[in-house]
């Protein structure tokens, strides 16, 4: 029985139809691995304690180098948002956007629960203090991260070059350090779903992060588009 999921699977990400190509499953694994490796990095440095510049510092280098693993399978989103922001700029299907999320957050969940079992720990979830600047510091950086990302890893004038990991995971640890301590630096509704688990966030202000994210992700393609027209899909 066992033996039988990896095909199930495959079917399931194909639709049923054996003559889609073999990258479709590829691409969800990819994106489950990297959002897993994200949100582990996350669990393992806070609930064990790591202080002062080490947990951003973790964060950005674990998102930049499964960015450079990834990118070429399945453009290594790992977060919602950019798969949203991606998808509004047109390089990403339709069909896509779905299960880039379903597996993203099944990448996260399961992080979480092994981040527990790793560190043996939990956090002490608080309610965020001030939800209108929480909501304000998740928009604009997951604006900045999609703007990142649109800019450096889809527009044409930077086809093929070999920064926009290293571009992309510094944005991110930009962010925890500036607003991590205002809004605990999601700018990712999969890293929210995943440090709730851990509690290192109250379960009630899911909401928050996903909401600006996605709006910060949105914002972030209407911006590309205007501003970048040579690139319009």
């Amino acid at each position: 029985m066992f033996i039988d999921v990896p095909r199930r699977l495959y079917q399931i990400s194909t639709f049923g139809n054996p003559n889609l190509p073999n990258f479709l499953m590829n691409k969800y694994i990819t994106e489950f691995i990297g959002t897993f490796f994200l949100v582990l990095t996350i669990g393992c440095t806070v609930l064990s304690g790591a202080a002062g510049v080490i947990p951003p510092l973790a964060i950005g280098a674990a998102l930049m180098v499964m960015i450079y693993a990834g990118g070429h399978i399945s453009g290594a989103h790992y977060n919602p948002a950019v798969t949203l922001a991606v998808f509004l700029r047109g390089k990403c299907d339709a069909k896509d956007v779905v299960p880039y999320w379903g597996a993203q957050i099944l990448g996260a969940v399961a992080a979480a629960a092994t981040a527990g079992f790793l560190t043996g720990k939990s956090g002490d979830a608080a309610a965020i203090a001030n939800v209108p600047q929480a909501f304000v510091a998740e928009f604009l950086f997951t604006f900045a991260l999609a703007w990142v990302v649109l800019n450096s890893a889809t527009a044409k004038a930077n086809a093929g070059n070999s920064f926009y990991g290293l571009a992309i995971g510094m944005t991110v640890m930009t962010g925890a350090f500036a607003v991590g301590h205002i809004s605990g630096g999601a700018f990712n509704p999969s890293v929210a779903v995943g440090a709730a688990i851990m509690k290192l966030t109250a379960p009630a202000g899911i909401w928050l992060h996903i909401a600006a994210d996605l709006l910060g992700g949105a914002v972030a393609a209407i911006a590309f588009k205007a501003l970048s027209r040579e690139d319009a899909a």
